[in-house]
């Protein structure tokens, strides 16, 4: 049976050396009818390798419930097809810019130690999740050849029995092949991060000797590998477009290369965060400062963009792989095709948010103060939170302390402003007696750092002057309400023109749930312009592709070919700031 171990300077394939040339690809941000096209083009760069995180909060969104579990185990049958070995990366935490780095938000407020409620949960979780690997290792057919315990832990904590606990959980679950963590190198990082007879390797963007001493210091012998090379770059919303020069990069990777060392592309290719699934970064030396919340597309600049397209990056990357590649590399497979001709969207009904809360949303409650999104069950989506200032009063200041998003807020049905995170407080007070909602949206779960796991909501109260406001009413939306077409279809709609169109003033373009029809010929990879529309959602045929937001810097939504039918298509958009209302449209690259 052939046998892949850990060496004492490299890694072995029955017995003899071998350099793995990785790329990070994650499954759950590339349709599945398109992983085979973007397995091949890690081929065609020169790759022998590929990467996967897991998100367990993807596969678990409430304790005991588990949706397509069996997806990990499809892309690997799909790696191994490729002719690509696999490193799978399970957490439970993940980062990767993504929700909540990965875990439940029901798991709020459980730290990533030795806590004996999380421990029970991972134990359930790991259980369900680890056949799906453990069948496909190698030496059975397979094609994982490493796993890695946690992620990055010695950037957060320094249990090292906690990981001790994870690396005997997979052991004793199946995992055979080999076991490694991957840190920052830095001293505190990998002491935290890193055991005692485990591989331990780093992660960095430049720099690979100064690295890879550092890890030297820590560990004298094993094969050297970055596990994480930045290569590109992230974005927030809000904030510019982040770009790495490719001759950079590919000089960066060389080093890597140079030093006898292993690499893991980080991305290789990046993707789309679907469905609102893009996480939030705190700003700041210490990850501790003003929320950054993460665009959806996941493109990061890398070697292979979000649609699965060769970039100056991919050629330069191709030709530095090409010198420590065994065989002359493949041609690149054939893209995908693209949509034929542009079309746009037919918009013919509407509904307002008030109207779709009431008839997809959940239980109304009624407590002293405002639950969180947590306390209501809502991982993605927003919340209305109602209260009454008592009257008569003059008016003072209306304050949500501790907001976690953004809150568009009504006044006696009438608009009043935006709240965010760093301005919670109304510009112009309030008298009683009056109404007041609050529609609160989450902008993304904090994905890395000191204030992971944090709540969202209104967590610490509504302020009228000084006093608090009791009795506050709350109602939650979660975004997978709208996944199913035929529970959307139950939600009253309005016709867009005629009377009564739309908005509580009859003005168009506010809030609201809007439907509308594409008819597409030449169905095929398309993007989607929305011009005039502020911050929402779109689901096409049934499919979320995640935020839109006006304030940039992504101005397009990826829709997969796969989405798309020849012929008319389903449209929803969820627009939760009001908008221009100007027809969305598709278009080719």
């Amino acid at each position: 049976m052939s046998e892949f171990t850990v060496g004492d300077t490299d890694f072995l394939l029955d017995g003899r050396p071998v350099r793995l040339l990785s790329g990070a690809l994650h499954y759950f941000r590339v349709h599945e009818a398109q992983w085979g096209h973007r397995l091949a083009m890690l081929r065609a760069m020169g790759l022998n390798c590929v990467e996967t995180y897991v998100p367990w909060n993807l596969h678990e969104p409430r304790p005991g419930a588990y949706d397509d579990v069996g997806a990990l185990g499809r892309f690997l049958d799909a790696a191994r097809e490729a002719g690509l070995w696999a490193i799978v990366r399970p957490g439970p935490y993940i980062c990767a810019e993504w929700e909540n780095g990965g875990l439940p938000h029901w798991l709020t407020g459980r730290p990533r130690t030795g806590d004996e409620e999380y421990l029970g949960h991972v134990e359930r979780w790991f259980r369900r999740l680890l056949p799906q690997v453990v069948d496909r290792q190698w030496g059975r057919g397979g094609p994982v050849i490493l796993v890695q315990v946690e992620n990055e832990y010695g950037s957060y904590g320094s249990d090292a029995g906690y990981l001790r606990w994870l690396a005997d959980l997979l052991r004793a679950e199946g995992v055979t092949v080999p076991l490694f963590t991957s840190d920052g190198p830095e001293d505190h990082m990998l002491s935290g991060g890193s055991l005692p007879g485990v591989l331990a390797t780093v992660n960095f963007g430049s720099r690979a000797r100064a690295a890879f001493d550092t890890l030297r210091r820590h560990r004298p012998g094993g094969p050297l590998m970055c596990m994480e090379f930045w290569c590109g770059w992230f974005d927030h919303w809000g904030a510019e477009h982040v770009v790495r020069d490719p001759g950079d990069a590919a000089a960066a990777l060389r080093e890597i290369l140079e030093c006898g060392a292993s690499v893991n592309l980080y991305m290789a290719h990046g993707g789309t965060s679907f469905a609102g699934w893009a996480g939030a970064n705190r700003g700041g030396d210490l990850h501790d400062g003003t929320l950054e919340p993460d665009v959806t597309s996941y493109d990061y600049d890398a070697p292979i963009d979000e649609l699965g397209l060769p970039t100056e990056k991919f050629w330069a990357f191709r030709e530095v792989l090409a010198e420590y590649a065994d065989a002359p590399l493949p041609e690149l497979p054939a893209h995908p095709a693209q949509l034929a001709a542009p079309a746009e969207v037919a918009l013919t009904d509407w509904a307002p948010l008030g109207r779709v809360l009431e008839t997809l949303g959940g239980p109304e409650t009624l407590s002293p103060v405002p639950p969180t999104f947590e306390e209501l069950d809502v991982d993605r989506g927003v919340v209305r939170y109602e209260v009454t200032v008592p009257g008569p009063r003059q008016p003072y200041p209306l304050t949500a302390r501790g907001l976690r998003d953004l809150a568009v807020v009504y006044v006696d049905g009438e608009p009043a402003g935006v709240l965010t995170e760093g301005d919670e407080r109304l510009r112009e007070p309030v008298g009683g007696h009056a109404r007041v909602e609050l529609w609160v949206e989450s902008l993304g779960r904090v994905t890395y750092g000191p204030r992971t796991g944090e709540a969202k909501g209104i967590t610490g109260g509504l302020l009228h002057e000084r006093q608090y406001l009791h009795g506050v009413r709350a109602r939650g939306l979660r975004l997978d309400a709208l996944d199913a077409p035929a529970d959307v279809e139950r939600v009253p709609l309005l016709p867009l023109t005629g009377p009564g169109a739309p908005g509580p003033r009859g003005e168009p373009g506010a809030p609201g749930l809007y439907r509308g029809t594409l008819t597409v010929r030449g169905a095929g990879d398309a993007l989607l312009e929305l011009p005039g529309w502020t911050r929402g959602f779109v689901w096409i045929n049934g499919c979320n592709l995640g935020r839109y937001w006006s304030t940039g810097p992504q101005r397009t939504l990826f829709v997969p070919g796969p989405v798309l039918r020849e012929g008319g298509n389903d449209v929803w958009l969820l627009e939760l700031a009001g908008t221009a209302a100007r027809a969305p449209y598709v278009r080719s690259r």
